[in-house]
């Protein structure tokens, strides 16, 4: 234990010093705690023998307990933003899914979480202001999925159905967005809006998630997608799939209960509880 704590003690010390002048464009919540806690997770699972899946969940549930805060990559100007000791539901995922990349890359630094952190949020992996970072989920499913990071896992399970949604939340709530007070970017968010007019996207309903089929289809790691009802946004949640005993439940950030945990019931539970979702998308890491 004192070893761990003066190898922790050791990298927040150093750590700063060298990102002040080897990560550009990147903003950290706290250099020392985020750049040590990225290393330390890093260096906990290196070498682990385990399908991606797996590591996901491994590394998702060092962050339970952490504090949930939103609106934290809300700064001006874009910046690929680090923020490990606060999290809402996508920064929960997204940083997952870039520690276990660089895992499953058989690398250890975190500056290569932090390159695979921008890799997942930014359309084609590259800042180029607010409007490229990949707010929405279909949005961020079509980019991912084309460059290979993800796949779709949806359409693998029984009893897929689909939804078609012209997508344009964003622009139609503008006030609730500081970074659309400027005219540009606002014009700059509705073009990427306009290629999800009456955009068609697979989900399974609530009320299959029932059935054992579908229950078996899960894995654990999976990202899941909370489908809304709401008919010019596709999702308004994010998590990742622990599997108890054969039964999925939803480990993810919760604003309910302001930090990260495993949902008290299983998935089909959680979601009969929330009237306003309709059901899930289904996602795994490549």
């Amino acid at each position: 234990m004192y070893k761990s704590f003066l190898i922790s003690l050791i990298l927040f010390l150093i750590t700063p010093a060298a990102n002040a002048e080897g990560m550009p464009g990147v903003r950290f919540h706290n250099i020392g705690a985020d750049t040590t806690r990225l290393q330390t997770i890093l260096s906990r699972h290196k070498g682990e023998n385990k399908n991606t899946g797996d590591l996901m969940l491994s590394i998702a549930e060092e962050f339970i307990g952490t504090p949930y805060v939103a609106h934290t990559l809300e700064w001006t100007p874009e910046m690929v933003t680090v923020n490990t000791e606060e999290l809402d539901c996508t920064t929960f995922v997204d940083n997952v899914m870039a520690l276990a990349a660089t895992v499953s890359e058989g690398r250890d630094s975190w500056r290569d979480a932090v390159f695979n952190l921008k890799r997942f949020r930014y359309r084609g992996g590259t800042p180029d202001g607010y409007a490229s970072r990949l707010h929405y989920i279909c949005d961020w499913a079509v980019d991912n999925i084309h460059r290979g990071n993800i796949t779709d896992a949806t359409t693998s399970f029984p009893a897929v159905a689909y939804q078609v949604r012209s997508i344009n939340y964003m622009s139609t709530h503008s006030n609730a967005y500081p970074a659309l007070a400027d005219s540009i970017t606002l014009a700059e968010i509705k073009a990427v809006e306009g290629g999800y007019r009456n955009h068609r996207f697979p989900y399974i309903k609530t009320a299959s998630i029932g059935s054992k089929a579908v229950k078996n289809s899960f894995r654990n790691g999976d990202i899941i997608a909370l489908v809304c009802k709401l008919n010019n946004l596709d999702v308004t949640h994010l998590g990742l799939i622990k599997m108890i005993n054969g039964v999925p439940y939803l480990l993810h950030a919760s604003s309910s209960h302001s930090k990260v945990e495993v949902s008290e019931v299983p998935l089909y539970e959680f979601l009969k509880r929330n009237p306003a979702i309709m059901g899930v998308r289904a996602f795994r890491l490549n």
